[in-house]
């Protein structure tokens, strides 16, 4: 039975209460970065709301400690972010054909790693008022997180924020093992993303690479060899 557009609504909030959970934790240490960056804590949130990423934030308020040129700061938040251009290549996979423009562009505008992951594991295609529950409490979680971060966040331990930032990766493992658990093709692409991205982000060789272009040359790598290898039939409601 087609579900209603509330009742999506409804359903991206609650899967988005977890997500909202770990931004609230993890973004406490963007927040100290901002404010050793001489930002005040409204406009360390404001920023995160704008900019809703943690790699992104990093090298925005890091550009703004160095004293970088606007143009500058905006190449490193471009290079930071560039993995999100994938993603969002990936979403219009999941989005009816129907979905107007407005609401693809409203889509993308918070498209997180762990939105995205949420909504790649939804069954058919996505609708767009599930994804709009989900930023609703994921966004102001992020935001408001950098604001206490800039107020309180040096009062924490440096054990207590190493903690709060492992949060988040183990709420992504969360989001994705039940696809590994009913797709086979993804445990494996799973498991050679995990090594491949160990050996490139340990062997010497490959230190020249960022982290973002590391992500984006396995992401194109390891999505084409398994659409190559292992395509999966189209099965649209």
């Amino acid at each position: 039975m087609k579900k209603t557009t509330m009742e999506n609504f409804t359903r991206g909030i609650r899967d988005g209460i977890p997500i909202m959970m770990g931004y609230l934790a993890v973004s406490f240490t963007l927040g100290i970065a901002a404010k050793n960056a001489g930002l005040t804590a409204f406009q360390a949130g404001l920023s995160s709301f704008l900019l809703n990423a943690s790699a992104g934030g990093y090298a925005a308020f890091s550009a703004i400690s160095a004293g970088a040129g606007y143009i500058e700061a905006a190449i490193m938040v471009l290079v930071a972010n560039a993995r999100y251009l994938l993603m969002s290549f990936a979403m219009t996979q999941k989005v009816a054909p129907d979905v107007p423009v407005w609401k693809r562009i409203l889509m993308g505008y918070d498209l997180t790693d762990e939105v995205f992951g949420i909504s790649i594991s939804h069954p058919g295609y996505v609708p767009p008022a599930y994804v709009f529950g989900a930023m609703t409490v994921a966004l102001p979680g992020w935001s408001v997180g950098t604001f206490l971060g800039v107020i309180i966040g040096n009062l924490l331990t440096a054990e207590l924020l190493s903690a709060l930032s492992v949060g988040l990766y183990g709420m992504f493992i969360a989001v994705v093992t039940p696809m590994t658990k009913q797709n086979r093709t993804v445990l494996y692409v799973v498991l050679i993303s995990m090594v491949l991205s160990m050996i490139f982000n340990t062997v010497p060789c490959f230190s020249f690479m960022s982290e973002g272009i590391i992500t984006i040359v396995l992401t194109v790598g390891i999505s084409l060899a398994a659409a190559i290898l292992r395509p999966i039939k189209e099965v649209r409601e």
